[in-house]
């Protein structure tokens, strides 16, 4: 059986990166199609063994590391693959990859980390904080964001079957495409972590600074809270905003490596989410440790975090309602059991994932 892997781009790691790689790992022979890599970035996701095939925005200026800005290009750029020579093909979609052709022969199962955020649930936000909601160049980003919407739903028809990373986005699915969707959760390194007992006297979280991660939130509250400690790792383009509001109770850390950033969430008495996000990895990896965590009540957390067992939740993205979950949190802090909240995070493993993702295609491909 030939079997070809779509994912949109190779360049950075992130959480949808390393879905495909155990993704990849399942076929050590397929084939990959993806619009722009980095050669150290495949190393990495040790994909190299694999053959890569880039799209024609690999050749064009700055692509490498400016490739959003070939946002338009996008579904041309997916449709011109040709995969017609393969039996079984699997994309990896947050944006166009589940847009590649296939036809009536051929299995497509697309594993959906989210509807194209930018075209969809984050689309007057994106227009905002990109200065595009007004004036020429904002009547012509939304033009071409209706266009990618057109074509978003147009091309879910090449879908067979839908794999959702989590409820949320089964959700947002079932409401954007109309389609039914099976949830497999994404795959978690917690065999890379272990449970610690002692905690330290203080608070942490970690992220990228940038604005829907509400780190300016987080680093608000504590400010507040000049008894607690706060760590905050991480970089991006807010963090000379949020080193601003930093008290000097609050440490910001900058980028660290996967180390250090472990040790810093297994010492945490809690580890502190603000963002909405589709799943998230850090609270999972939190927990790992045997962490609990302190995060917003939406989104993918509802579904790794277990209220008043693995961790608490607040459901407002503001300072004083995170100031009031970390009171808490400190008022029943004692009636959360370290080793319960390992033992929770393991069921995210990435072998989970992995017999979970081979479970499902080898019953479709048994039906097809």
């Amino acid at each position: 059986m030939k079997v070809a892997l779509v994912h949109e781009w190779l360049t950075v790691i992130g959480g949808s990166e390393n879905v495909f790689k155990e993704i990849a790992s399942l076929y050590p022979e397929a084939d990959i199609f993806t619009l722009v890599a980095r050669e150290e970035t495949i190393k990495k996701l040790k994909l190299d063994g694999h053959k890569v095939t880039t799209s024609f925005i690999q050749k064009l200026p700055f692509a490498k590391t400016k490739y959003r800005s070939y946002l338009p290009l996008f579904p041309l750029a997916i449709e011109q693959f040709d995969l017609s020579g393969y039996d079984m093909v699997i994309s990896s979609s947050h944006a166009v990859a589940k847009g590649a052709l296939t036809n009536s022969n051929q299995l497509h199962i697309c594993y959906c980390h989210s509807p194209i955020r930018y075209a969809w649930d984050l689309h007057h936000q994106y227009l905002k904080e990109s200065g595009l909601n007004k004036g020429i160049k904002g009547f012509i980003a939304k033009y071409l964001l209706h266009r990618i919407r057109i074509w978003d739903i147009i091309s879910t028809n090449r879908v067979d079957y839908f794999i959702a990373n989590s409820n949320y986005i089964a959700r947002r699915i079932k409401k954007i495409y109309g389609r039914d969707s099976v949830v497999i959760y994404p795959n978690v390194a917690t065999e890379d972590f272990l449970p610690v007992f002692k905690k330290e006297d203080y608070y942490v979280t970690c992220s990228r600074f940038v604005p829907y991660k509400k780190i300016d939130l987080i680093v608000k509250a504590f400010a507040q809270m000049p008894d607690k400690k706060l760590f905050v790792i991480g970089e991006g383009p807010d963090f000379k905003k949020v080193s601003k509001l930093a008290a000097p109770n609050t440490v910001l850390l900058g980028y660290q490596p996967f180390d250090v950033m472990k040790q810093y969430m297994a010492g945490a008495q809690a580890f502190v989410f603000a963002a909405e996000e589709d799943f998230g990895i850090l609270p999972v990896e939190a927990q790992a440790c045997g962490t609990p965590v302190i995060a917003f009540g939406k989104g993918g957390a509802l579904e790794s975090v277990v209220e008043n067992k693995t961790g608490m939740f607040f459901y407002e993205q503001s300072a004083d309602a995170i100031k009031e979950s970390v009171k808490q949190f400190e008022l029943n802090k004692a009636s959360f059991n370290n080793e319960d909240i390992s033992r929770h995070a393991s069921s995210f493993s990435t072998q989970v994932f992995k017999n979970q993702m081979l479970e499902f295609i080898n019953e479709k491909l048994s039906t097809k």
